[in-house]
């Protein structure tokens, strides 16, 4: 019995070969003439020695933020912006709001033009601050500069970046011609843009080398640059913190900046440069006091002092200390030590 059983059994499985292979062969006559004819119903041949460039993911600062300029998406972030940002804002960092009266001038005109705001950058809060902050004749005709490589990596990450902040993919790591040109279109538009010069949040609470991308779009659109200073927020959510902790923050703006004729783009975003570091100097003394020390050349530069390890480190300390930001979330006072 068991020898009938095994015979049975070989002849079930050469049953079913024979079967698969018939159906694969059906298979081949009937797809020939399409393999016979080529492209474009198959994919086209490669020449040896030519190497095919991988097609874009579609994220990154390829990623497409057109849909979240679209009608709906306009009004869920108008309410999102007005609610849970403008709260968070509010609970996380109390702002003081210093400046605007700068604006006036641009206010007044029959049609608010779009303009450029350039803010230094030392946490994710900062984003949301500047929604808080920025008058309304803006905010809700506003698009973001992020970091394509951070906030659009992931395609969830990159839907909730350009719905909640309306936020466009920067390449930071080189100059690309996508992300000018997407800005500049939007610029012509009437939006008007957060960029951080900076590229990115500050490793140690002092300020990084500044980039000529709010210069260059400037020159090339028109638009007026607003220059920001956002005080507090590193000791909020600094880089590297794992979770905020409340306090107090001022955001100062400037009067707003247009290129000299003839200025190029890199003289001009010097000048962009030192207007924030003549708002951090008023966030730290006053607004006169600030003035003079930009007329003398005293104006204390944004990278901080030239020493490194815990001087530089205490040296931030006591700058946040002393800034108005400081003065309402911490009590006593600190000296430097005695050496």
């Amino acid at each position: 019995m068991s020898s009938e059983r095994t015979a049975a059994q070989r002849r079930a499985l050469q049953q079913a070969q024979r079967a698969a292979g018939a159906a694969e062969e059906l298979v081949t006559r009937a797809t020939a003439p399409i393999r016979r004819r080529g492209f474009p119903y198959r994919a086209p041949t490669v020449p040896h020695g030519v190497t095919v460039p991988e097609e874009a993911s579609g994220l990154g600062a390829h990623y497409d933020t057109a849909w979240a300029r679209d009608p709906l998406p306009t009004v869920l972030r108008a309410a999102i912006v007005e609610g849970p940002i403008r709260l968070a804002a509010r609970v996380l960092a109390d702002p003081e709001i210093v400046g605007t009266d700068r604006l006036a001038d641009l206010q007044r005109l029959d049609e608010t033009p779009p303009v450029i705001f350039t803010p230094n950058h030392h946490s994710h809060l900062d984003t949301g601050l500047m929604i808080r902050s920025i008058p309304r004749q803006w905010r809700h005709k506003l698009v973001v500069a992020a970091a394509a490589d951070y906030f659009f990596d992931a395609r969830w990450k990159a839907t909730l970046s350009a719905l909640a902040l309306n936020a466009v993919p920067i390449d930071r790591s080189s100059t690309g011609r996508r992300s000018a040109d997407l800005t500049r279109e939007l610029i012509d538009d009437g939006y008007s843009l957060v960029i951080y010069p900076e590229g990115g949040r500050s490793p140690d609470g002092w300020g990084q080398d500044w980039k000529g991308g709010a210069a260059y779009l400037s020159g090339r659109t028109g638009a007026p640059v607003v220059p920001v200073f956002i005080d507090g927020t590193g000791a909020i959510y600094g880089k590297g913190m794992k979770r905020p902790k409340r306090g107090r923050t001022q955001v100062v703006f400037g009067t707003p900046l247009t290129p000299a004729e003839g200025e190029s783009t890199r003289r001009f975003g010097t000048r962009i440069h030192d207007a924030v570091a003549t708002l951090g100097d008023e966030a730290l003394t006053d607004y006169w006091t600030a003035r003079q020390n930009a007329a003398a050349g005293d104006t204390p530069a944004l990278s901080g002092p030239a020493y490194t390890g815990w001087r530089r480190d205490w040296a931030v300390a006591d700058r946040r200390r002393r800034g108005r930001a400081g003065r309402r979330r911490v009590s006593g006072t600190r000296r430097w030590p005695d050496l």
